[in-house]
């Protein structure tokens, strides 16, 4: 039986969450095929759609299948697109420790062929995501028809300053990440941690994807997210170390990195990198132009990967290009998708 908090939610959900939210995305809601690793680590897939090549999604750090809600059905109407979970997150169970890049590839791997889901695979990447993919692709070069890197961190490949900057912006998180988790991890699930000055409290929990409640999500949906963030304990343990190894995860990026020969590559540049929300974009400056300016320089260097490779500019989305604009994201895997016909 629910308690008086969840239900207060759950009201509170459905008034926030306009009607024209994803139809049909109760699916995440509920777990999928799950999928062993040789690691331990049972991994949820959301597949749908028939053909091949098969379209695989990796979100950004503390998301999870549902932020490609808005366009796995418009892929699934051509070729087969599954979405999953990192281990940890979602419906997937506990991840093993650190969570490298490496691990989060090979997990995926294993998951993949375990599940009986088979490549060659359209990988699509999100931010962090797009760290992943890329290792997959280092590793794994012949099981990848195509990458499609949406508006992915670019760090290992931005100037040593840049890279830095970065790197202590992600480090200086990790203490703030630790309280939601302790918090979390005590039975506290509407825990919070102080707001900056002339701002609200918000809980920890309700600071996945670009904030719960999505707007783009049904009230289903937005409470049963909400309800994994506010009791899975597993989750925090991932993200903290998910971004405790960036660091490291770019410096094996560097070491590792191969040429992909003539696999395709698309990359997406949003005109809003680090925003999540149109509505709420940051004051415009000279250091906020050189910022972005920054970044799609950075995503550039990847049209070194491949003798096919382009660099498609979403200059009206967010961060959140699958939300914002996503034919952008569509058209892009399926050019990759058309190469193989």
């Amino acid at each position: 039986m629910k308690d008086a908090f969840t239900l207060i939610m759950l009201v509170a959900l459905a008034a926030e969450t306009p009607a024209n939210a994803v139809p049909g995305d109760e699916m995440y809601a509920r777990p999928g095929l799950m999928a062993s690793a040789s690691d331990g680590a049972q991994l949820n897939f959301t597949c749908t759609g028939s053909g091949s090549p098969t379209v695989v999604f990796d979100a950004g750090f503390t998301d999870w299948a549902p932020a490609w809600a808005v366009v796995q059905p418009k892929i699934a109407a051509f070729t087969r697109a599954c979405s999953y979970d990192r281990a940890g997150s979602g419906f997937s169970g506990p991840a093993p420790l650190p969570r490298t890049i490496e691990r989060i590839a090979t997990e995926l791997h294993d998951a993949l062929r375990a599940g009986k889901i088979a490549g060659p695979y359209i990988l699509v990447g999100h931010a962090f995501g797009g760290d992943s993919v890329r290792a997959f692709a280092d590793l794994f070069p012949s099981d990848v028809a195509g990458l499609v890197l949406v508006d992915a961190d670019a760090s290992d490949v931005d100037t040593p300053e840049n890279r830095a900057e970065d790197d202590k912006g992600n480090t200086g998180f990790v203490p703030s990440l630790k309280r939601c988790r302790d918090g979390i991890a005590s039975g506290n699930p509407t825990f919070a941690l102080p707001p900056p000055p002339g701002r609200p409290p918000r809980m920890c929990a309700a600071g996945f994807f670009r904030g719960l409640p999505e707007s783009e999500w049904s009230p289903e949906l937005n409470a049963k997210l909400l309800d994994i963030a506010q009791h899975k304990v597993a989750m925090w343990d991932a993200i903290v170390s998910e971004m405790e190894q960036v660091p490291a995860d770019e410096i094996w990026l560097q070491q590792h990195r191969r040429s992909l020969g003539s696999t395709p590559v698309r990359i997406l540049t949003s005109g809003y990198h680090a925003v999540g929300h149109l509505d709420r974009p940051p004051p415009m400056s000279l250091d906020h132009l050189k910022y972005e300016y920054d970044r799609a320089l950075a995503q550039s260097r990847w049209l070194a990967l491949s003798s096919d490779a382009k660099q498609i500019f979403a200059n009206k989305s967010s961060e959140y290009i699958q939300f914002d604009d996503p034919d952008t994201v569509v058209n892009a895997v399926r050019e990759i998708f058309l190469k193989h016909k």
